[in-house]
């Protein structure tokens, strides 16, 4: 069902004052090919009522010749920005920049937020946008399951489909996306609601079955043939089952790049107006798959680059995968188990509210 322009002017006034814009602030909408036009339209009505100065910048699209898919997240190498020193220095010079087109594991983004600028990015259709719009109950959930994961040294994760993998941690940094961005030189993800870290290089060891169910990313799929990854020195070294592991051999190996087989982020969602169902209801080509990323107690990993916690592995290739039914043990307790978030673990009380 559409969302009308008021509503969406609505949502992004929450998301922008949360993000602390003040009248006068210098505010850049990012935009491309792809970007929906009623988020670019009621964003720029929405930032212009709240006192900000406003710009658009238009960059063309790079690298369509070189990815399998019309998704922004299937091919990370070069981005419209890359050699751009003119647009560079206007996002440097924005209090702001809304993201409207996925800047996301690039060195140019790095920079852009090193100098304090902050970057909101929203690419789902209105109406996802509309159903997540973040809340500083998002926030507190977010920094109080993250607290569970900060300062701890390896999370076992299990599930009845055979799953068993210890992945040692404490190399990289935790990393929350709550929606907003509140604070300078700040990323994140507008729907989001989940947190993680990446594992140790080098030291992950275990196997990891996607079930019948579990969602492939930027595939944009549900797995109806498990598939079984036997994970070695932080590495999928083999990937086994029938036609959709065939398939996922084939996209991987496309990249021609060992990096594409390692394990990226790993953490798991804890937003509740996420739903696993979503991704069946819309056509591939209109999400990037927030749901699924987002969805309360799955347990999303990731194969690819680490860059984006200051790791050194930048190779172009990125799959997220989010996985059901699983048990997430971070040494030795217990956070999320068949799936479900422990609640009673989740201390509201630690997270300090956004001012």
């Amino acid at each position: 069902m559409a969302v009308s322009d008021s509503d969406m002017i609505r949502a992004w006034t929450q998301v922008l004052t949360l993000s602390k814009l003040q009248p006068g602030q210098i505010v850049t909408i990012l935009t491309g090919e792809g970007t929906h036009p009623q988020n670019l339209r009621t964003a720029e009505i929405a930032a212009t009522t709240m006192g900000a100065v406003v710009s658009r910048l238009y960059l063309p699209p790079v690298n369509g010749e070189k990815s399998l898919s019309r998704d922004p997240l299937a091919y990370l190498g070069t981005t419209p920005l890359t050699g751009n020193a003119a647009a560079i220095a206007a996002l440097k010079a924005s209090d702001l920049v809304l993201d409207l087109m996925t800047l996301l594991f690039s060195p140019e983004q790095h920079d852009i937020l090193a100098s304090g600028t902050k970057i909101l990015l929203a690419v789902e259709p209105p109406e996802i946008l509309a159903r997540i719009v973040p809340t500083i109950e998002d926030y507190h959930r977010v920094k109080a399951g993250a607290a569970l994961l900060e300062n701890k040294k390896v999370m076992h994760v299990t599930s009845p489909a055979g799953t068993d993998i210890r992945l040692p941690m404490g190399e990289f940094p935790v990393v929350k996306e709550y929606g907003f961005v509140e604070e300078p030189g700040r990323w994140d993800h507008w729907p989001s609601g989940f947190f993680f870290t990446f594992p140790n290089e080098g030291q992950s060891q275990g196997r990891i079955v996607i079930d019948k169910g579990d969602i492939l990313l930027p595939q944009k799929y549900y797995v109806s043939t498990p598939i079984t990854l036997t994970v070695k020195d932080g590495f999928a070294t083999d990937i086994e089952g029938d036609i959709d592991a065939e398939l996922l051999r084939e996209y991987t190996a496309s990249f021609n790049d060992p990096e594409a087989y390692a394990i990226s982020h790993i953490g798991w969602g804890l937003q509740t107006r996420a739903y696993w169902n979503t991704l069946s209801l819309y056509d591939r080509e209109a999400t990037i798959g927030m749901d699924a990323r987002a969805f309360n107690g799955n347990f999303l990993f990731s194969l690819g680059p680490n860059n984006e916690a200051g790791g050194s592995r930048t190779t172009t290739c990125h799959i997220d995968i989010p996985l059901r039914n699983c048990t997430i043990d971070v040494d030795g307790t217990v956070v999320v188990k068949d799936g479900k978030v422990l609640e009673e673990l989740m201390d509201y009380q630690r997270s300090t509210p956004a001012k």
